[in-house]
C-alpha cells in the first residue's frame, strides 16, 4: 500500500511539473528588449533565454531631443513654473518688504513669548500651581511641557530668522 501511495505522489508531482513547465513561453532577448513572438525573434537575429524567469516592467520613454535642448538653453526657467505671469522689479521689491516686515512682525511676536516662556520656565523650577503642591507628577508634567514650548518657539524663531536672512537685503 505504502508504494502505491508513493507511486501516486511521485506520478501527480512529475505530471504537475510537466504542467509547469508547458505552460512558461520561451523567451528572447533582442538587445535591451525581450519578446516571446518566435517568428520575431528570428527575423531581428535574437538569443534564446534560458534559466530563469524574465520580469518586464514597462516606462515613460523621455522625450527625447525636445527636453534636453529647452533644460540646456534656458536653467533660468527652472526657477519660475512655466506660465507664471513675470513681475517687474518695483512690484517684487514691494512684495520682498511686505514679506520682510510680515516676518520681523512675526519674529517679534516669537521673541516677545519666548522671553515669557522663560520667565515663567524659571530655570527649570516654576511656581507650583493649586494642586500640584500635592501632585507632584503634574507638576513634573508640566515643568516637562514648558521645556518642549520653549524648544519648539525657540525652533521657530530660527526658521523665522532664515527666511528673513533669504530675502534680498533692501
Amino acid at each position: 500500500m505504502k508504494t502505491l501511495s508513493v507511486f501516486l505522489l511521485t506520478a501527480f508531482a512529475a505530471a504537475g511539473v510537466h504542467v509547469q513547465a508547458q505552460a512558461q513561453e520561451r523567451v528572447w532577448r533582442c538587445g535591451n528588449e525581450y519578446t516571446n513572438n518566435a517568428t520575431q525573434a528570428q527575423q531581428r537575429g535574437c538569443k534564446l533565454m534560458e534559466g530563469g524567469n524574465v520580469t518586464v516592467v514597462q516606462g515613460n520613454r523621455p522625450i527625447a531631443s525636445a527636453a534636453s535642448s529647452s533644460a540646456v538653453r534656458a536653467p533660468a526657467s527652472a526657477s519660475s513654473p512655466a506660465g507664471s505671469p513675470r513681475v517687474d522689479g518695483a512690484d517684487q521689491r514691494a512684495r520682498d518688504g511686505e514679506a520682510r516686515s510680515v516676518l520681523e512682525s512675526e519674529l517679534r511676536k516669537a521673541q516677545d513669548r519666548q522671553a515669557q516662556l522663560v520667565k515663567e520656565y524659571n530655570n527649570g523650577e516654576p511656581e507650583k500651581q493649586g494642586s500640584e503642591g500635592r501632585n507632584y507628577q503634574k507638576y513634573l508634567d508640566r515643568v516637562a511641557e514648558m521645556k518642549a514650548e520653549l524648544a519648539r518657539n525657540e525652533s521657530d524663531i530660527a526658521g523665522i530668522q532664515r527666511e528673513i536672512g533669504r530675502l534680498p537685503v533692501k
